[in-house]
């Protein structure tokens, strides 16, 4: 009796018999890793989708030529130098949010606010670019179900595509157009999102409210969903950017 006692408390305490706490990995923060590996599926099926059309396709747009612009600065000449700028300014922001949970481990409530200010301001910078690029595209002729016309096309493409047919340039254009603006218009949906949770997460810590539970792990939460967006859009700076 005492054996099949034992036998069954052994089974209790494995690692795959659920309970509380399993691996010793907080709930919340297993949750988020859970959301943030199908999250990953989404992005992933769409780079795919991007990735297929792309290397599929007679001729497709230069990133050089169509990304050669700063807004408001220079309109041609420059390529990937706002883009360049804008990551910067993405990963810098994923720089503070580590300092910011570096801080909640020491439970310095101050050095925490203003890094996560400093987050939340980094944030807004890469969504205030990211509408920058987007209104000189749709200037340019780009957008959802549009494309510049035959001769403002043309400069868009590499010389190779020369001698290829106006129809299957429109093509290729049209579907690079579609899927920029769906995934960076995607990513950007993310990095917003993590900026309004951001900026809860530190009037939470102004008031006080992590300082009493005697723990700042929500800002290693967020700080989870904060890197697992910068880390997209370096799969997104390449495919779109740098293949």
């Amino acid at each position: 009796m005492s054996t099949a006692v034992s036998e069954i408390d052994q089974v209790k305490t494995t690692p795959w018999a659920g309970g509380h706490s399993p691996f010793k990995v907080e709930y919340g923060k297993l949750m988020m890793w859970f959301f943030l590996l199908s999250d990953a599926f989404t992005f992933s099926s769409l780079l795919i989708a991007y990735g297929a059309l792309r290397f599929s396709a007679q001729t497709w747009p230069g990133a050089d030529k169509v990304f050669q612009s700063v807004p408001g600065m220079i309109e041609s000449g420059a390529p990937l130098v706002f883009v360049g700028i804008m990551t910067f300014i993405l990963i810098l922001s994923s720089v503070t949010m580590v300092l910011a949970v570096e801080a909640g481990h020491r439970n310095a409530k101050k050095e925490v606010t203003w890094w996560m200010i400093a987050t939340v301001i980094g944030g807004f910078l890469f969504l205030g670019c990211q509408a920058l690029e987007w209104t000189h595209l749709h200037h340019e002729g780009f957008w959802w179900g549009s494309i510049p016309g035959k001769e403002k096309l043309a400069e868009f493409f590499d010389l190779k595509a020369a001698g290829v047919n106006e129809g299957t340039m429109a093509l290729s254009g049209q579907q690079f157009a579609n899927l920029f603006f769906t995934i960076t218009g995607f990513h950007g949906f993310h990095v917003f999102t993590g900026v309004i949770i951001n900026i809860i997460i530190t009037i939470n810590v102004l008031k006080g409210t992590y300082e009493k539970r005697g723990s700042y792990l929500m800002i290693e939460k967020v700080g989870l969903y904060w890197h697992f967006v910068d880390l997209v859009w370096v799969f997104v700076f390449t495919f779109f950017y740098l293949v």
